[in-house]
């Protein structure tokens, strides 16, 4: 095969993929629909920020992926696991007599999880981004937790908004608990996969004390 051909077929193969890239990330395209299938409501969340401008919203979302897509999450050792499960039970327990404390201890638990499985820290803006490309199905709740803990309860949040942010956040505790989180999902999972319910809080003799947020056992 001459240079001259040879020349040729890379020409036209860069010709193809820049053809191909510019298809992906096209507001409406390929692209676009693959990011919306990945980052769900996160999507849509990124989108609103973006007062409907869909090239914006992936541009920001595709650069996330740039950043973070590659990150290896480290596994936890049983023995670790086994704590956090536990540490969470006491956060759910302590609830009942000091919610927006117990609101804030679950925040602080799920970013030293987050840390131990190898994403940037609360006080990294790559925090939430970076937890975007890898669980962003369940990381609105949890950004939600993360804002009312911060205000610490002083600015009027109800038991119940925070018993149900505490719900919420739960969610993403569990996902990062668990063994084998050690991929960027895939768009299959992302279709596949719905959020979990979690089960509703006890009421104790019809008072307002809150009971424990722990899943029904069988």
């Amino acid at each position: 095969m001459s240079t001259g051909v040879i020349i040729a077929i890379v020409v036209v193969v860069i010709v193809l993929a820049a053809a191909l890239t510019t298809v992906m990330l096209r507001p409406g395209g390929l692209g676009g629909r693959s990011l919306h299938r990945r980052f769900g409501p996160e999507y849509d969340r990124v989108l609103r920020r973006h007062d409907g401008d869909t090239k914006a919203t992936e541009k920001e979302l595709s650069e996330r992926l740039s950043r973070h897509g590659n990150i290896t999450t480290r596994p936890l050792p049983t023995q670790a696991r086994e704590e956090y499960t536990a540490r969470w039970a006491a956060v759910q327990e302590h609830f009942i007599d000091s919610p927006a404390k117990a609101l804030g201890e679950a925040d602080a638990l799920i970013e030293n999880l987050v840390r131990d499985r190898g994403f940037p820290g609360a006080k990294s803006g790559e925090h939430f981004d970076a937890l975007s490309v890898h669980h962003a199905r369940h990381l609105q709740g949890y950004r939600d937790a993360h804002e009312i803990a911060g205000r610490g309860g002083a600015d009027g949040t109800s038991t119940e908004e925070m018993r149900e942010a505490l719900v919420r956040a739960r969610a993403m505790f569990e996902e990062l608990v668990r063994a084998d989180t050690n991929r960027v999902p895939s768009n299959r999972d992302a279709d596949a996969e719905r959020p979990d319910e979690p089960a509703a809080v006890k009421q104790h003799g019809g008072g307002s004390r809150l009971g424990v947020l722990g899943r029904r056992q069988n």
